[in-house]
């Protein structure tokens, strides 16, 4: 029966792949990659290359929606066909019946997050950088303003715990590319001897693999927070890593990051004070996890309002798809806005539809299989 279910699943779950990927890209990018080639003159090859690039991000919205679509058509057409009821007849309950589909969900779950995850990002982050280049954007592709980074060392305790302190932190007022204006930096990494330089500039010698700053006074602070001594320098180069320009030069969206890259990100808002980017991190973080369970759940609920008796064509699956679809999606829209004003903390704000669908679902199939 699982075999039978499974094949029966697929070929619908293709056809709303490919019906739902062309509305969605569409509706997304199409449109506004056309407009670039006939107004500004973008070239036909890179406009195939950003639309390449996108295809992943358009993958990732549109797999719980063929996922729903797929399971809603096989499992109304079992029904109208009366296969169901043979199956019921047999003694194979609702929940049995249920099951194939729910597994397919989580499997496409697991592809979703994958994509999500590894590829997505990754593809837009390119894509945005091919428009600038093309376009010659006067967007820079950098961080221009209050470039952070903290570095953070585990310190064992006497009672053998570990303690995680700030051991250095780079801070710049500008960037310009190239070069970083008013630089603070916060030095506790030697033991014993804790230095804290102002420059009027800074600059990655990637030749020598250090920092140059300049015209800069160096305080050097002893253990019990004194001043040691105070030394003005013209020119002075410090082992440093290299991660400051890395973080001023990832000028990323939410959508252009993965989890790894949003912690990171969180971490450096975290030190800045930014409140609202920090919220706005935390709610992306959460769906970016959450948002892949969405397959369950359109799943579960296609596959239990197929089981109902009933007589329904592809338009009317499509139909019951739709309106679904975007109820789920404002509910998202909604809650991801209430997450980012703090009204929902931000797992309320990225898990509410998922639980709101799962629980549509769950009464819906009690309720099925009562009858």
């Amino acid at each position: 029966m699982d075999r039978y279910l499974a094949s029966e699943l697929i070929p619908p779950f293709l056809f709303s792949f490919g019906i739902f990927a062309s509305l969605v890209f569409t509706a997304d990018s199409l449109y506004e990659l056309l407009r670039k080639v006939v107004q500004a003159g973008l070239p036909l090859e890179i406009a195939l290359k950003v639309f390449l690039l996108k295809l992943p991000r358009v993958i990732v919205y549109v797999f719980p929606m063929s996922t729903l679509l797929a399971t809603l058509m096989t499992y109304s057409r079992l029904s109208a066909e009366s296969e169901l009821i043979a199956l019921r007849s047999c003694g194979v309950s609702v929940y049995r019946m249920v099951l194939a589909a729910v597994v397919m969900s989580f499997l496409v779950a697991g592809i979703t997050f994958v994509v999500s995850e590894q590829i997505a990002p990754a593809a837009n982050y390119e894509a945005s950088v091919t428009l600038d280049r093309a376009l010659k954007s006067d967007k820079p592709t950098f961080k221009q303003e209050n470039i952070f980074y903290p570095e953070y060392q585990n310190v064992k305790q006497p009672d053998g715990s570990k303690e995680r302190i700030l051991t250095r932190l780079f801070y710049a007022d500008k960037f310009d590319g190239k070069r970083m204006k008013g630089l603070t930096l916060i030095d506790r990494s030697q033991e014993g001897l804790n230095q804290i330089v102002v420059a009027e500039s800074g600059e990655w010698n990637g030749s020598q693999s250090v920092w140059d700053f300049y015209n800069g006074t160096i305080y050097l602070v002893a253990p019990d927070r004194s001043y040691r001594n105070i030394a003005r320098f013209k020119h002075q180069q410090l082992q440093l890593p290299r991660t400051p320009l890395d973080v001023a030069n990832r000028s990323r969206d939410f959508e252009e990051m993965n989890i790894a890259q949003s912690l990171e990100q969180l971490e450096i808002e975290s030190i800045s004070g930014n409140e609202q980017k920090v919220r706005q991190l935390r709610v992306r973080i959460q769906q970016k996890i959450a948002f892949p369970f969405a397959c369950v759940v359109c799943g579960l609920v296609g596959a239990t309002v197929g089981t109902i008796p009933q007589r329904t064509g592809r338009a009317a699956s499509f139909g019951i798809s739709l309106v679904v679809i975007f109820t789920y999606y404002t509910t998202l829209q909604v809650a991801r806005t209430l997450g980012d004003t703090g009204f929902l903390s931000p797992f309320v704000a990225a898990w509410l539809p998922n639980f709101l669908g799962l629980a549509l679902g769950l009464f819906l199939l009690v309720r099925t299989a009562r009858r």
